[in-house]
């Protein structure tokens, strides 16, 4: 399609375009001139632009420079590109569960939708962690990790926003207080008592680990805007609010627990046996690199790390992380 622009109008002549294309002409001169811009100004550096290509739209490029081993052993990049994808794989969950905790209403069937999305990921996640165990040499990793102190997966900001925006901040809270604070309590207490202070802080003396100390000096004040936004509107508030009577309801509660197990469960399992092969397969009991108990912070029915509780029943609470 030629598009004749003349230079001194702000119109396109509409004579030179073929029917079936002036809905869209005037679709895109509405836009622009609501925005009070020159719609003739916007059409003719399209005419400019050059065609888009796949390498340059995915920056491709940019992309798988992004790898940078700190030594040279060849499976560090393996071990850098995992948790590469897995924070991808955590941004499209966090992308499907913003637009549920965003909306100012939810219908059962939108939230389902996006549930499903997000059970996807999760369910990609789980069965990723083959590429951990069974995709580095022993030797090298027990090697190359030395250079990594004090980064842990732990410092992982993603995974936090993403328990706040699924959940209540009590039900986040250490095993220890869990059900004795409620939000009257207020966040800064609340952040006090959360249950992953426990992988860098010796409770008794009060003294932080630098992996812990880095972290909360990088996104503890973010976390906190993040839970105060969230009070009201995370997945489990936006699911409360809907009428168990409407159609699709039992759909969508399936879709909430699948990920709560998977999350919360199925998850931490595989990387617990993953740390398990690495760390204490020949009895050594080796440390984290963030100097975390990783065998109680990484189980489950230990942690126990539950976003809707509500949704399951007393006995499933009760061995919660070995079924």
């Amino acid at each position: 399609m030629h598009l004749c622009i003349f230079p001194f109008s702000n119109q396109i002549a509409m004579s030179d375009i073929k029917p079936e294309n002036e809905a869209i002409v005037r679709r895109i001169e509405e836009k622009y001139n609501a925005l009070g811009q020159d719609s003739t100004s916007y059409m003719k550096g399209f005419s400019y632009q050059r065609p888009v290509t796949y390498w340059d739209y995915v920056e491709v490029d940019t992309l798988l420079s992004l790898q940078k081993p700190r030594t040279d052993y060849p499976d560090e990049p393996i071990f850098i590109m995992y948790h590469q994808v897995t924070e991808l794989l955590l941004k499209l969950i966090v992308h499907e569960i913003d637009q549920v905790v965003d909306a100012d209403s939810v219908d059962a069937d939108f939230f389902r939708v996006k549930m499903e999305r997000v059970n996807r990921y999760a369910g990609i996640l789980t069965q990723s962690f083959s590429v951990m165990r069974e995709g580095m040499d022993y030797e090298q990793y027990n090697e190359f990790r030395l250079a990594l102190a004090p980064a842990s997966g732990f410092q992982s900001a993603q995974f936090r926003f993403i328990e706040l925006k699924c959940t209540d901040v009590p039900l986040l809270l250490n095993h220890r207080v869990k059900g004795k604070m409620g939000a009257e309590a207020g966040f800064d207490a609340l952040f006090n008592e959360m249950y992953w202070l426990d992988a860098g802080l010796d409770r008794k003396t009060g003294k932080r680990t630098q992996t812990l100390q880095l972290f909360l000096d990088r996104y503890l004040d973010a976390f906190k805007r993040c839970a105060v936004k969230m009070e009201s509107r995370n997945l489990y508030s936006q699911f409360r609010k809907i009428d168990s009577s409407v159609a699709g309801y039992d759909t969508l509660k399936k879709s909430l627990r699948d990920f709560d197990h998977t999350y919360n469960v199925i998850w931490p399992l595989a990387h617990l046996k993953t740390a398990e092969y690495y760390l204490n397969s020949k009895g050594e009991g080796k440390a984290a690199t963030g100097g975390s108990e990783w065998q109680k912070y990484l189980h489950p029915s230990y942690q126990r790390r539950i976003f809707f509780p509500d949704l399951w029943t007393k006995e499933e609470l009760e061995n919660w992380g070995n079924f």
